[in-house]
């Protein structure tokens, strides 16, 4: 028996479909074919089937006959073709007009809806193939010159049993980014994030929660990936690279308070919920003015400015606080001046009254109070890699952040910053350029004889960037809500960043406490989605 597909969704609605859309034009063809023999036949009745009209079957001639009978003779017998001719066209014309009532009747007759009860179905391999996540068969050219099935590229998002029971192995390569959940224990390590680790060529940013990822993967993403690997764990004694946040401000442009104050906001807020209490808000403003000071005051004294020596700033037990606000209000940070944001910053701190100062003064305080820890001020002390280096590095880069289980959530604030500083600096600016196209063969062929160009212009983002970068961010939610992460999914694709995003569960994602909330856009943005089998109906 037949299968009888439901109607068509996702990519098999572009899928051609057969019927009537082709019978139609056969039945027309027809039509004019029964004319040509109705006309041939009459006019071999009207000569008695002289054997000098041609090979026939039992007074049966080729339709066309009529038309090579006119070449010959129709001088000699015009009335004689006329007739025929008539019928002929009478009888296509009687064919072509019950066509056209029948395609018309059929069109507005009402018929039973077979999909009444639903239309989604299974995808079969056409629907996968067009899906990118399998390769296409090979073409007849291709079997011609013996070449091989396309080989699966990109990251691992799944499996599939075709009709022999084989395994097939789902990977996509297209820069859209992919969204799985899967629940604590599911495989998804050793099923989908391990096995696209080790094949990935390319640049990739990885959230490793128990360093695993990294003694399972990082050897071999240096040996045969030719990747730089790096690992970048700011709780550990020894054996992680440094990395000092305020390295990446771009200082000297007009992007520095912008940096700054996208910095201080994630310093303040490490949980993703928003400055959302006076106190917040005016830390923040604090914080933004103190960084840029210290960011100036360094470049001057030719040392390093940290997140370390900003609290040092502040916690300074040699000096008095209002020392610094003056020192801020008369330091030349710029040309000789004060920078306006450092001084505004300063004045607000010294016009508050002592008791909120002192309140606004101890929030600040509390945001770093992280890089007090000697082992944490210590990675962040100096940069050995820059965020720059992940897509423009002579060669590609494998970062592992790695926060083990007992860390997480005081380390949380820093990986946030992290995360944020690679979204907006890898896609902060893009270029575009004006390129020819070369048209087909046979467009070409007829450009020659004055139908249409040879070639046409059209406009495209210009590549700026050395190697792709996939961000293998796994339980993400565990972040907090970055809203960079959310906002940036609809456009990074265009900068050569593809993310994977992994989390327990649907709720885990629309959490209003600790997710994006319902109103969340991540799911809208990952094109490929996978589940494991879930704990909870509402992933189901």
């Amino acid at each position: 028996m037949k299968d009888k597909f439901n109607n068509a969704i996702g990519p098999q609605v572009r899928a051609k479909k057969l019927g009537a859309s082709k019978v139609i034009p056969a039945l027309a063809v027809a039509s004019i074919g029964a004319g040509l023999q109705v006309a041939t036949q009459f006019f071999a009745y009207d000569f008695k089937y002289q054997s000098v009209l041609g090979a026939n079957i039992k007074q049966i001639y080729a339709p066309w006959g009529i038309i090579q009978w006119a070449g010959k003779w129709y001088h000699q017998y015009p009335d004689a073709f006329m007739r025929a001719g008539s019928i002929g066209v009478v009888t296509a014309g009687v064919g072509l007009l019950a066509l056209a009532i029948t395609k018309m009747v059929m069109a507005n007759s009402s018929k039973s809806n077979e999909y009444l009860h639903g239309s989604a179905r299974w995808a079969n391999a056409k629907d996968i193939q067009e899906a990118g996540l399998l390769p296409h068969p090979r073409t007849f050219w291709q079997l011609l010159r013996g070449k091989e099935v396309a080989a699966s590229r990109g990251v691992y998002v799944g499996a599939w049993l075709d009709k022999s029971n084989n395994v097939q192995y789902l990977r996509h390569n297209g820069p859209e980014h992919v969204l799985t959940y899967a629940p604590t224990r599911s495989g998804k390590g050793v099923g989908l994030v391990v096995p696209t680790l080790l094949s990935w060529p390319h640049s990739v940013v990885i959230t490793d929660l128990k360093g695993e990822l990294w003694s399972m993967t990082a050897g071999w993403r240096q040996k045969y990936a030719k990747n730089k690997v790096i690992r970048f764990e700011p709780a550990t004694l020894s054996g992680s690279a440094c990395w000092n946040p305020l390295d990446e401000i771009r200082i000297d442009t007009e992007y520095a308070v912008g940096d700054v104050q996208n910095l201080a906001t994630l310093i303040v807020d490490p949980d993703g919920k928003g400055l959302d209490s006076h106190w917040k808000k005016t830390s923040q403003a604090l914080l933004v003015g103190v960084i840029l000071h210290a960011l100036y005051k360094a470049k001057n004294d030719g040392t390093t400015a940290t997140l370390p020596s900003v609290d040092g700033m502040l916690a300074d037990p040699n000096r008095g606080i209002a020392e610094l606000w003056i020192e801020m209000t008369t330091y030349s940070h710029v040309n000789g001046q004060v920078h306006p944001v450092v001084g505004s910053s300063a004045r607000d701190m010294m016009d508050r009254p002592a008791e909120e100062a002192g309140s606004v003064l101890s929030t600040a305080k509390s945001y770093l109070a992280l890089y007090r820890d000697p082992v944490v001020a210590r990675n962040v002390s100096k940069s050995e890699f820059r965020i720059k280096d992940l897509m423009n590095h002579d060669s590609p880069v494998s970062l592992y952040i790695i926060t083990l289980p007992n860390d997480q959530s005081r380390l949380r604030p820093l990986v946030r910053v992290m995360v944020n500083m690679i979204v907006r600096l890898l896609a902060d600016e893009m270029e575009f350029e004006r390129v020819m196209s070369k048209l087909p063969w046979w467009r070409r062929a007829l450009a020659r004889f004055g139908f249409g160009d040879a070639a046409h212009a059209y406009v495209r983002s210009k590549k700026g960037y050395k190697h792709r970068l996939l961000g293998m961010i796994d339980e993400f939610p565990s972040l907090g809500k970055l809203d960079i992460l959310q906002e940036s999914l609809a456009f990074v694709a265009g900068y050569g960043i593809k993310f994977y995003l992994i989390c327990q569960d649907i709720n885990q994602l629309k959490s209003r406490e600790t997710g994006y909330g319902p109103d969340e856009t991540i799911t809208s943005n990952c094109h490929i989605q996978n589940a494991y089998p879930p704990n909870r109906l509402e992933t189901a």
